[in-house]
C-alpha cells in the first residue's frame, strides 16, 4: 500500500480521492494540502486524512512515499522538481509541464533521484482506446493515414476572473492545454510523434480570460496527418476518430470520463459498435502508478511522449503567435 498525500483539492482533486480513497489496496492518501487548508479541513476529516497549506511540510514527512499533484499547469514542473529532490515518487497531473525545456529539466531530476513518475494521462486505461491501438498494431486497419479529434466544453462559464483556470499564463491557446493535451496524448499514442503543427486561436464570446476557438493541424513523423480542434465556449462533448487505408474506428462521449464505445467500419463490412465493461479510469492511473513504485520502474509514461507533447504545446503557442507552421523540436 503507498502512501500518497494529494497536493491541490479542487475539483479535479477531489475527483482522484473520490475514486480511490477506501476502494484501492494499492494506494490512500494518508494526506492532503491546499493553499486554503482551512475552507479544506471538513473534506480532509471526512475522507480520513489531514490537511495542510504547507508543501514543504508534505514532502519532510517521511510517512508519505508519494504526491499526488492537481495543481495550477504552471506550478507543476517545479512541483515535480521539488518532490524528486526530497525523495517522494510523483503522479502529477496533465499537462506535465507548458514547455518542452520545463518537462525535460523535471524528467532529469527524477531520473537523477531515481524516483517514479507518472503524468496523468487517463485515456491510455480506456478499454476502447487500447483496442484501437491493437487494431492498428495487428494490422485490421491498415496503415494510418489521417487522425482528428475535438474535445469541447463550457470552460469559459465556470470560472471567476479570479480564478486560475481562465489566466493565459496557465492555459496559452485556451482549450489547448487542459483539454487539448488529452487528445494529444491518445494522437501519440495511436499514431506515433507529431513533427510539426499549424495552429490558429482566438477568443470570439467573452471580453476576457482565455481563447475560446482552438484549431491545430497536425504532420506526424510515421506520415499521417491529424486535426484537433477545442472549444471551450459550447457544449461538452469529445470525439477521436483514426483512419486507416483498411477502414475507420471513432470514440466520442459525454463526458469523457465515462467508459467509452467505439465504432468502427472496415471496408466491405457493416458498422460496428462495440461496448466495453465499465471501467475507473482515475483509480487505474494511480494504481499503476503504486505498481510502478512497488516495481522500482522509473517511468510511467514514456519519456519521449512526455517530451513530445509538451514540445506539441510549445509548437502550437508559437504557431499561434506567429501565424504559420512550426517544426516540433
Amino acid at each position: 500500500m503507498i502512501n500518497a498525500a494529494i497536493v491541490g483539492l479542487g475539483l479535479w482533486g477531489r475527483n482522484l480521492v473520490a475514486h480511490t480513497q477506501g476502494k484501492s489496496p494499492k494506494i490512500r492518501f494518508v494526506a492532503g494540502c491546499a493553499r486554503s487548508a482551512d475552507k479544506a479541513r471538513a473534506y480532509g476529516i471526512e475522507k480520513g486524512f489531514p490537511l495542510s497549506s504547507d508543501y514543504a511540510a508534505i514532502l519532510s514527512d517521511p510517512t508519505i512515499d508519494a504526491v499526488v499533484l492537481a495543481t495550477p499547469h504552471s506550478m507543476h514542473a517545479e512541483q515535480v522538481m521539488q518532490a524528486a529532490r526530497a525523495g517522494k515518487h510523483v503522479y502529477c497531473e496533465k499537462p506535465f509541464a507548458l514547455t518542452r525545456a520545463s518537462a525535460a529539466q523535471a524528467l532529469q531530476v527524477c531520473a537523477e533521484r531515481k524516483v517514479t513518475l507518472m503524468v496523468g494521462y487517463n485515456w491510455r486505461f480506456q478499454p476502447a482506446l487500447q483496442e484501437l491501438r491493437a487494431m492498428i498494431d495487428d494490422g485490421r486497419l491498415g496503415k494510418v493515414l489521417h487522425v482528428e479529434g475535438n474535445f469541447n466544453g463550457p470552460s469559459v462559464y465556470r470560472y471567476a476572473k479570479e480564478h486560475w483556470r481562465p489566466s493565459r499564463d496557465e492555459c496559452p491557446a485556451g482549450g489547448m492545454t487542459g483539454r487539448g493535451c488529452h487528445v494529444v496524448d491518445a494522437m501519440i499514442y495511436l499514431a506515433g510523434h507529431i513533427d510539426s503543427v499549424y495552429a490558429m486561436s482566438k477568443r470570439q464570446v467573452l471580453e476576457h480570460g482565455l481563447d475560446d476557438t482552438t484549431s491545430m493541424l497536425f504532420t506526424f513523423k510515421g506520415g499521417a496527418t491529424g486535426y484537433l480542434g477545442t472549444v471551450i465556449a459550447t457544449a461538452e462533448g469529445w470525439r477521436l476518430q483514426v483512419l486507416g487505408a483498411k477502414g475507420w474506428a471513432e470514440m466520442g462521449s459525454v463526458p469523457h470520463l465515462t467508459t467509452w464505445t467505439l465504432r468502427r467500419s472496415y471496408i466491405d463490412m457493416p458498422l460496428e459498435t462495440v461496448e466495453f465493461p465499465g471501467v475507473s479510469t482515475e483509480r487505474a492511473e494511480l494504481e499503476a502508478f503504486a505498481e510502478a513504485i512497488g516495481e522500482g520502474r522509473p517511468l510511467v509514461n514514456a519519456a519521449a511522449d512526455l517530451l513530445n507533447n509538451s514540445a506539441v504545446l510549445d509548437a502550437i503557442v508559437r504557431s499561434t503567435q506567429g501565424g504559420g507552421r512550426v517544426e516540433v523540436g
